[in-house]
């Protein structure tokens, strides 16, 4: 394993792919041992497919012909799953629900949370990126970010947050570091943001199914993407490697689609 895992840090993956990659090959050799057939890769497949949702078994099956390949194993590689697409967006915030959130974290004075909130809903970043943000990319207006494949990203800070956010760094007196740090001093973690976000939903009376890191990203690429129809810009602010993957975004949610249905059909 300390091989492989050399291997792949070698590819340029990232701490976290590193890691993912090889729970799912110690979860492969726990279940099967270290003597691989078609046949057991296969049943193993089946399992993942049995217990996992398809997303995460397609995780597991892309780390499992990483590892086939390190191997030159000279048997099959498995196939993905396929994904059937909804015909609509779920669990995402409305822009009625995010500008409560908002405006009501700055009337409270919580304002390390009100600006959580804006970061993700008017900058697009994932949580991971948003841990990212320092003090000295707020001043300059973005955040360059090595992804995936080696490739550079920049997250643009539009200029109203920026104005603000400087503002109240100033107020603090913080001219450098992490920009959202725990009482440690590092950033703050996920579980940690995503656990504070859901804490304010239910102080708001905000649905907490709605109210999640990942939930204001798409915010943000519905927003865009109503004011700006340059579907391949979006892609390129998102960070996605296909403009399928973007393309979700010019589909409705459930409620709206809900919302359309009733202000149309009146018979």
């Amino acid at each position: 394993m300390e091989d492989y895992k050399t291997y792949l840090v070698e590819k340029g993956f990232s701490a976290h792919t590193v890691d993912s990659y090889l729970f799912a090959i110690r979860q492969l050799h726990e279940r099967l041992g270290e003597a691989l057939t078609n046949e057991s890769l296969l049943a193993h497949k089946d399992w993942l497919a049995s217990h996992f949702a398809a997303k995460t078994v397609n995780l597991r099956i892309t780390a499992i012909n990483s590892y086939l390949d390190f191997t030159e194993y000279q048997g099959i590689r498995l196939k993905s799953l396929r994904i059937q697409q909804k015909p609509y967006l779920d669990n995402v915030i409305s822009q009625e629900d995010y500008v409560r959130m908002r405006d009501s974290l700055l009337r409270d004075g919580e304002l390390f949370w009100h600006y959580i909130v804006r970061f993700l809903a008017c900058t697009g970043a994932r949580i991971s990126e948003l841990r990212m943000f320092t003090v000295e990319a707020v001043r300059v207006g973005h955040l360059d970010l090595i992804s995936k494949g080696q490739k550079l990203r920049r997250i643009y800070i539009p200029t109203s947050l920026q104005h603000d956010a400087i503002g109240w760094l100033n107020t603090t007196g913080r001219t450098n570091g992490y920009l959202f740090v725990g009482s440690s001093g590092k950033p703050m973690t996920a579980r940690g943001i995503s656990m504070g976000l859901k804490r304010f939903a239910e102080r708001y009376g905000i649905d907490q199914d709605v109210v999640y890191p990942h939930s204001f990203r798409h915010r943000f690429a519905k927003n865009f993407i109503e004011r700006n129809p340059d579907i391949a810009l979006l892609a390129d602010l998102m960070g996605h490697e296909s403009l399928e993957t973007t393309r979700v975004y010019l589909r409705r949610t459930a409620s709206e689609q809900r919302a359309a249905v009733d202000a149309a059909i009146d018979w």
